[in-house]
């Protein structure tokens, strides 16, 4: 079987929000944030709130508290409280966020190979629509 037979069977008679197979898949794992904190957690393993929040920088600490929810919700995260004084929390991803490992090392591949090749095409773009622009004033 091709991965284009694949593709059609998985998307046959989907809901049309989901026609595409891999759609639910991208809602999970490439909503925003979701992507830095599951590299985060396989990154550096096992981290207290304060330690993820200090790796992502500029994620407010509501944001934060809602994907790693979701994330947990999903099954890509656990959290782990611990009953003491003061009360502890840590996070780190589930063997089934690891499983995206071998997804998000093609993307790195992926990247590394296209993404210059993205910025020329988008500078090709822009300079042909701002040339495109001028000649119409």
């Amino acid at each position: 079987m091709t991965d284009s037979t694949l593709w059609q069977e998985a998307g046959a008679g989907a809901d049309p929000e989901y026609a595409c197979p891999i759609a639910p898949v991208v809602d999970i794992v490439f909503s925003r944030w979701t992507t830095p904190i599951l590299w985060a957690l396989h990154e550096y393993g096992r981290q207290r709130f304060v330690e993820l929040e200090r790796r992502l920088g500029t994620i407010t600490p509501k944001v934060l508290t809602q994907r790693l929810r979701q994330l947990e919700r999903d099954g890509l995260v656990m959290r782990t409280y611990y009953p003491e004084v003061p009360p502890r929390v840590e996070y780190e991803i589930s063997e089934l966020g690891r499983s995206l490992a071998p997804l998000f090392a093609t993307l790195a591949e992926w990247s590394a190979e296209h993404l210059g090749t993205v910025e020329q095409a988008r500078t090709d773009y822009d300079a042909r629509k701002e040339g495109a622009g001028r000649r119409r004033t």
